[in-house]
């Protein structure tokens, strides 16, 4: 065996392996989180714009972090889908490990949502629509993403929706029992400990039309205890203002459902008739 093929067999993928820091020109920040940082960047060969997100290894070890990140490496770069923001690949040094994503140029809807206050019907709908196709896909891979909110959805250039940070993601199809995700987020099951499936992003699917709508999550109170109770009795309620059309709150009243067997099945949101008034269907909501 020649050296080359050697070489093959360790490595039978030496595009992804053989990414340095070298191969790309630093931008821009775009983001700063408790574990690193996100850069805007260019690759230097094939001069393509894209993200590289910075972690700290003395962190990642810190929290033990680090089987977490594999998994969530793992996950994502097999996904491909136009909803899904895409994963190239990564590398690392000493001190830190890079991943090459994708480049979301109008950044965290979160930021659209702060801005705002709240979106209009069409730009909740067009969202909504494609969340529902994206998280398909997933489950589809019995993927479950498990931290859906504002803050994990990045909007291209063209305002289209993108799936974004799979750090609590798992692919399994049985019933899973960590606790995980965000506190405004978290289905009934999971506050209940219970174990559960890929009925909690259809749960927060509800949470988010609520929000893109009304500009808060439904459950929001002073204290952790008072957003669980809040969650375990369905109590919430529909402020006079903004207007939202029934059709929107009737979409919300069939997805916050405490029992997951009775949620909206994703395929139907698709067809729930303020998704097909609502919706634009190229996907793009530059509102």
């Amino acid at each position: 065996m020649d050296e080359n093929q050697k070489k093959e067999e360790e490595n039978p993928n030496p595009d992804l392996y053989d990414w340095g820091l070298k191969d790309f020109d630093i931008g821009k920040p775009l983001g700063k989180g408790k574990f690193g940082r996100v850069y805007m960047a260019r690759e230097k060969k094939h001069q393509y714009v894209c993200a590289l997100k910075v972690l700290y290894r003395c962190q990642v070890e810190k929290y033990n972090l680090l089987p977490q990140l594999k998994r969530e490496m793992e996950i994502q770069s097999t996904l491909d889908h136009p909803n899904i923001l895409s994963l190239y690949g990564w590398f690392g040094d000493d001190e830190r490990i890079f991943l090459i994503l994708e480049y979301a140029a109008k950044g965290e809807l979160y930021g659209l949502l702060s801005k705002t206050g709240h979106l209009t019907e069409r730009q909740a709908a067009t969202y909504i629509a494609s969340l529902a196709k994206a998280l398909a896909y997933c489950h589809e891979k019995n993927i479950i993403h498990r931290d859906i909110k504002p803050e994990n959805l990045l909007l291209d250039h063209e305002g289209r929706l993108k799936v974004a940070d799979f750090g609590w993601s798992v692919q399994s199809n049985k019933k899973r029992h960590t606790m995980c995700g965000t506190l405004d987020y978290l289905a009934p099951e999971m506050v209940e400990n219970k174990g559960h499936d890929y009925s909690v992003d259809t749960w927060t699917m509800g949470i988010l039309c609520y929000e893109f709508l009304f500009g808060v999550p439904p459950f929001e109170a002073e204290t952790q205890n008072e957003t669980f109770r809040r969650i375990m009795k369905l109590e919430y309620s529909f402020p006079p203002t903004p207007h939202v059309s029934v059709e929107a709150k009737n979409l919300v009243r069939l997805l916050l459902v405490k029992d997951p067997s009775k949620r909206l099945p994703l395929s139907k949101i698709l067809v729930h008739p303020w998704i097909t008034k609502n919706a634009d269907p190229s996907g793009a909501c530059s509102e």
